[in-house]
């Protein structure tokens, strides 16, 4: 895990779309040796999770954007990720871009909310670099285990990261992957 950017606030994450922290659920801050083997695979890295999830289930995913916002130069959403063969939900994901490092097109196609933000910078070969900066366990509250299709206190696992465009820290990140075999 890198450290050359103070890491991303999770409260302040969580707090763009969850007014009462707890219906997103209870986190503890983990080390990679503290999570399961498929987990570590899927979060503990400094790779785009829209490649990561899509190679592990060996399909393309398409983003679902549940809320966004717009204020100022920041650019928040919270959405999920899902297998384009049956739609099952593979991630759910907060983002905060700053829309000062990022080229106009890319932020319209950004907004328009159709296509996730990974493929995006990889398609407008957006110069980027993703920073892994801490690892989660989390309780899911009663918002994320309806998303997940999971009773609510079920074990997930997520992380929090920048993704670097242009050299500038431009998008917060928080991203939790769906339970899985």
């Amino acid at each position: 895990m890198s450290s050359n950017t103070p890491a991303p606030n999770l409260s302040t994450l969580i707090g763009l779309f969850y007014p009462e922290a707890g219906e997103f659920g209870q986190v503890e801050k983990v080390h990679p040796a503290d999570m399961p083997d498929v987990y570590q695979k899927l979060l503990a890295h400094e790779h785009h999770m829209t490649v990561t999830v899509e190679s592990h289930y060996g399909e393309l995913v398409d983003v679902q954007v549940l809320e966004s916002m717009h204020v100022a130069n920041y650019y928040s959403r919270k959405i999920l990720l899902t297998k384009q063969s049956d739609r099952s939900v593979v991630q759910f994901g907060i983002v905060r871009l700053n829309f000062d490092y990022l080229a106009g097109e890319v932020q319209q196609e950004i907004v328009g909310e159709g296509t996730p933000l990974g493929r995006i910078l990889i398609d407008r070969d957006v110069l980027r670099r993703v920073e892994l900066s801490e690892l989660w366990k989390i309780s899911v509250g009663l918002d994320l285990a309806e998303l997940f299709n999971v009773a609510s206190g079920t074990e997930v696992w997520g992380r929090t990261g920048w993704i670097h465009c242009n050299g500038e820290p431009a998008i917060e990140l928080l991203e939790v992957v769906s339970p899985t075999e």
